[in-house]
Order: structure tokens, then sequence, then C-alpha cells
């Protein structure tokens, strides 16, 4: 427990975040009560001892949540499902658009290594973007907006980095449970995620697919006007000038966020609830190919780190 003590943060009375690696899980409800409460997203596939030794500490031994809410599907957010869902047996939420790729239709559409200077762009290839298949475990998210096991909060489509990508919203204090809409760290640069630098930006920029959706998405959120910003990536924001900074985050979005390169960048992916329907090419450029050589032996370990750590995903009965 000691480790998950040090990735572990109180936001609220009954809002809580743990780190598992480099992605954020939370908590959501009153500790040592018997009311419901959720999880909003499953993290790394060596996440889920940790989520359950803080969930039983948290809500008791025997309890479970009523819902694992998903703000999306990428490997990284729902890496510790199959173990959890073993344990707990919970119904799934997401956005209707992001179901191809939690049932088996569809595989995600590719990452683009070619954004950014960093290491970790470099290696995304890496990562797995198949989808997995749930099953009937996961279920669209209730169309009036409300969040199952969250009462008082809704959710908002906010699609770019993925196409059913949601973001989490309690009016009543102006909490925002922003998944990947925005991060806060530099998810490009080893030095800030490994250091958890915090510093307000746009989505992870290798695996959005439609820029122009993720720029209006962020507009959405600063609209809300928030006071604590819980990113998928990176700690959790709070304190006076939070809305004032996600506002200029938004109005200088084209300059602080979106490339000016890559393969998503003027065409994006196409979807729709049966998964793609069309990618514009890969793009290529020198730096890419440099990198990508220079790099080789490093991709070659977090290829086969990955695939062990996320290759082995059987449908969940």
């Amino acid at each position: 427990m000691d480790q998950a003590r040090r990735d572990f943060e109180e936001l609220t009375d009954d809002v809580s975040c743990l780190r598992v690696g480099f992605v954020n899980v939370y908590f959501v409800g009153e500790p040592q009560t018997a009311a419901p409460w959720a999880l909003v997203d499953a993290g790394l596939a060596m996440g889920a001892a940790p989520i359950l030794d803080l969930a039983a500490e948290r809500f008791g031994r025997d309890s479970r949540p009523a819902a694992i809410v998903l703000t999306h599907g990428h490997f990284d957010h729902v890496g510790a499902l199959q173990p959890l869902l073993a344990v707990w047996d919970v119904p799934v939420y997401a956005h209707p658009l992001e179901l191809p790729f939690l049932t088996g239709r569809a595989d995600y559409p590719p990452p683009d290594p070619t954004l950014g200077r960093g290491l970790v762009s470099r290696l995304s290839p890496a990562a797995p973007e198949r989808g997995i298949d749930l099953g009937r475990r996961v279920q669209p998210l209730p169309s009036n907006g409300q969040v199952p096991g969250m009462p008082g909060w809704q959710w908002i489509h906010t699609p770019g980095h993925s196409p059913g990508h949601v973001s989490l919203f309690r009016d009543a204090d102006r909490s925002l449970i922003a998944g990947d809409a925005v991060s806060t760290t530099k998810q490009e640069s080893v030095f800030s995620v490994a250091m958890q630098k915090e510093e307000l930006n746009g989505p992870p920029a290798f695996f959005t697919i439609d820029w122009e959706k993720a720029r209006r998405s962020v507009e959405a959120i600063a609209s809300l006007q928030p006071t604590t910003i819980a990113a998928g990536h990176g700690h959790p924001l709070r304190g006076d000038g939070m809305a004032d900074e996600l506002e200029a985050l938004a109005r200088d979005f084209d300059e602080r966020a979106r490339p000016n390169h890559g393969r998503y960048v003027n065409s994006p992916a196409v979807t729709d609830e049966s998964g793609i329907i069309a990618l514009p090419p890969a793009a290529r450029s020198s730096g890419v190919r440099w990198g990508m050589l220079s790099g080789v032996a490093a991709g070659a370990f977090a290829g086969t780190w990955l695939y062990r750590r996320f290759g082995n995903r059987k449908k969940l009965e």
C-alpha cells in the first residue's frame, strides 16, 4: 500500500485520484458509507491490485462500484478491466461512439508518431490500438446525460482524442473529470511524464484523431469554468485562476496544442457507430525515420513490455 499511498490524492470529500504508472483513475463516492460509488476509467493492467486495495479501504472490503464509467477505451484507460470485472461483476458504461472499440467490432485508428519530439511519441506505434471485447458488460451511457453511480454528475461528449470520448462534470462544485480531453502534463515528453510536471495541455497528441473536434471539446469544457480539472494524465489542478487558464488554452488552442503537421491534423479519421470509415494516409518525415532508427532498441523493449502487459486480451464473458 505504500506505493499506492504515494500515488493517491484526495480532491474533494467524495472524489479521489489514484495514479497507475502514467495514467489516473478516479473513485467517486462518499467513503465508508452505504452510498453508491463509481470508478472512472481502469488504467493500466498493473493497476488492478492497487485499485482493488484502495477501493476496499475506502468503501469496505465487500463493497463494489455501482458502475465503471469510461471516459474512452484506449489501452491505458481499460487495462485493468478484466481482473476488476472478475472480482466485481458490475456494468461498464461508455459513449455509444466508443462501443465499436469495446465490443470487438473495430480497432482504434493507429497513433501518429510524427507528433512531438519526445521519445513517447516515437514509441507510440508500440502501443496497442486494437479494441477489446467486453461483450454485454458494456452499455451506452444514458442519453439524458446522467452518469450511473454518480448522482449529481453529467457526462459531456468531448470527442477528438477518440470518437466517443466523454468528460464528467458536477455543477455543484464545478469539478471536472476531463479524461484525455486535456492533460495536465505533457504526454509527449518522457521527462514531463516521469516528473509529473504540471502544465495544462491539449489532449495527448499521438492518439488524437480529430483536432478540430478536440479544439471544440476544450472550448466546451472551458465554458463550464471548472474549479478542479482531473485529467487522465498529470496531477489534478485546482485553485484560483483554473478557469482562466483553461479558457486561455481554448482560445489559443491552435497555437498551444494543435500540431502544425501530422496524419490527422488536416484530415481527421472518420468513424461512426460501426467503427472506422476512413483514415488519412500516414504522415512521413525524415525526423521520424531518424528517431525510429536511433531508438530501435528502446522501441523493441517498449514493444515487448507493452505486449506482455496488454497483448493478452481475451473476451470477457
